[in-house]
């Protein structure tokens, strides 16, 4: 499945959402009208308080969520940071190597980037989320195995307590960054955003029954405001295969790579 295709998919359960809540503010008037007259004769009392109970825990959900993928959304961008940050410093550290060790671990590691970049820039979504992909894993292999073989040397053994914690650091920052996309709210959560948005419609549609007219402007925005709120968080939490990407964070990663001579 490629970026735009889940991109897609965010847009048609924000699609979704707005309709069912049109749906839910429907049945709630209908229903209203059959049974307004009966409950005012018969005294509402607390139901508006009641029906705000339903309404403020929707607008809490919406708040949880937004702003717990807001704040994934900014980690993630900062450990694409970190990884910029720690390939840097491996680089600069394979200067400690004797000049001849140098070249046959600066080969591998800027495979290992250009790998790194390629998989960033991937429109698929990867089988395993948690698993590096096979061409980052076999270049971490390879980089960490020419680094062990010089600095095992005793030419090199001056560059073992720079370069080897370097590369750790790097690998450990990379690993970091693809765990962090596996990390989302319970479903539960959204699930339960979906029906506290269909049980707030459903009141709405109820509370304004027997007035004049059907109130299709504030039903239509109210439904639209909900649905894109929840289309925003979606494409927060999966910012490297929606139409939201971290492509600019990335970007900081292809400028080190063109600096890797």
């Amino acid at each position: 499945m490629r970026n735009w295709e889940v991109g897609l998919l965010a847009m048609a359960g924000a699609l979704l959402l707005f309709l069912t809540m049109i749906l839910a503010q429907e049945l709630g008037w209908r229903y209203g009208l059959r049974v307004r007259p009966t409950a005012e004769k018969e005294g509402e009392g607390g139901a508006g308080l009641m029906d705000n109970a339903v309404f403020g825990l929707l607008g809490l959900l919406i708040g949880f969520t937004f702003s717990g993928s807001a704040a994934r959304f900014d980690h993630r961008r900062e450990l694409v940071g970190n990884i910029v940050n720690t390939t840097g410093t491996a680089w600069q550290r394979i200067e400690a190597l004797p000049p001849q060790w140098q070249d046959t671990v600066r080969i591998p590691l800027r495979r290992y980037v250009d790998a790194l970049l390629v998989s960033y820039g991937s429109r698929r979504i990867p089988e395993n989320v948690v698993r590096a992909p096979d061409a980052v894993g076999a270049a971490q292999d390879a980089t960490w195995s020419q680094a062990m073989k010089a600095c095992l040397t005793p030419e090199g053994e001056k560059a073992r307590m720079l370069l080897l914690p370097a590369l750790n650091e790097m690998f450990g920052a990379v690993e970091e960054e693809r765990l962090a996309r596996a990390i989302h709210p319970p479903r539960v959560i959204f699930a339960m955003l979906g029906l506290t948005a269909l049980a707030a419609g459903f009141l709405a549609g109820f509370a304004v029954a027997g007035g004049k007219g059907r109130g299709w402007v504030h039903r239509i925005g109210v439904a639209a405001t909900i649905s894109f709120a929840v289309y925003v968080v979606l494409e927060m939490e999966f910012p490297r295969l929606g139409l939201v990407r971290v492509d600019r964070a990335d970007q900081a990663l292809t400028e080190l790579r063109a600096s890797m001579r």
